[in-house]
């Protein structure tokens, strides 16, 4: 029997969107298969399970971003200022009307409150987190020292988080801004230009 021919991560990227907008429990097999065009069988055959296909879309998102990070760093001429920039981007996104977070820190919170029901999800989500954040910490290392790099990329984390959660439709766009100053003074937020 010879094996349905489909592009993989054309599959994985529309199960992104529907986990990402539904979550994972949510996401039914049915609205699976209709959102990736192919048939149960062919899910299972090159998936495994919903999880994997959900541990996928995960490693995939998380690769996608952390290459993102890297392009921009390895291009710019300050890693504080394209951090700015960064935020600022996040801050446009919190505030508009279609935000949907970032898809890690929405499975993460999800997950977190599912006890030991997806560890095995939970941890992968948890990874692909620390991962960004050393993506931040070794741009920083350009900049400081490693272990105060470190730590500044463990603070961005924690704001990136907070802003993903707290700053969605809870605050203006100036307010999100000046607490992010406030948390985040070290950076360079006078080179950015006000956008909101």
């Amino acid at each position: 029997m010879s094996r349905a021919q489909f592009d993989k991560q054309q599959v994985i990227d529309a199960a992104t969107g529907l986990f990402w907008q539904q979550g994972y429990q949510a996401a039914s097999m049915q609205q699976i298969v209709q959102c990736t065009g192919l048939k149960p069988g062919s899910l299972y055959l090159a998936f495994g399970n919903k999880q994997g296909l959900f541990a996928e879309a995960i490693k995939a998102y998380g690769a996608n971003g952390r290459a993102q990070l890297q392009a921009l760093f390895a291009s710019t001429d300050s890693i504080g200022r394209s951090i700015c920039e960064i935020f600022s981007g996040m801050i446009s996104e919190a505030i508009s009307k279609d935000y949907c977070s970032c898809f890690l820190v929405k499975a993460q919170l999800e997950l977190a409150t599912e006890g030991n029901t997806h560890a095995a999800l939970l941890q992968l989500v948890q990874e692909e987190l620390a991962a960004v954040e050393v993506v931040y910490a070794n741009a920083l290392s350009r900049d400081f020292g490693e272990q105060k790099a470190q730590a500044l990329a463990r603070s961005i984390m924690l704001h990136i988080f907070g802003l993903r959660v707290y700053g969605y439709k809870h605050n203006s766009a100036e307010q999100l801004l000046e607490t992010l100053q406030l948390g985040l003074s070290w950076l360079p937020w006078d080179s950015i230009e006000t956008k909101h």
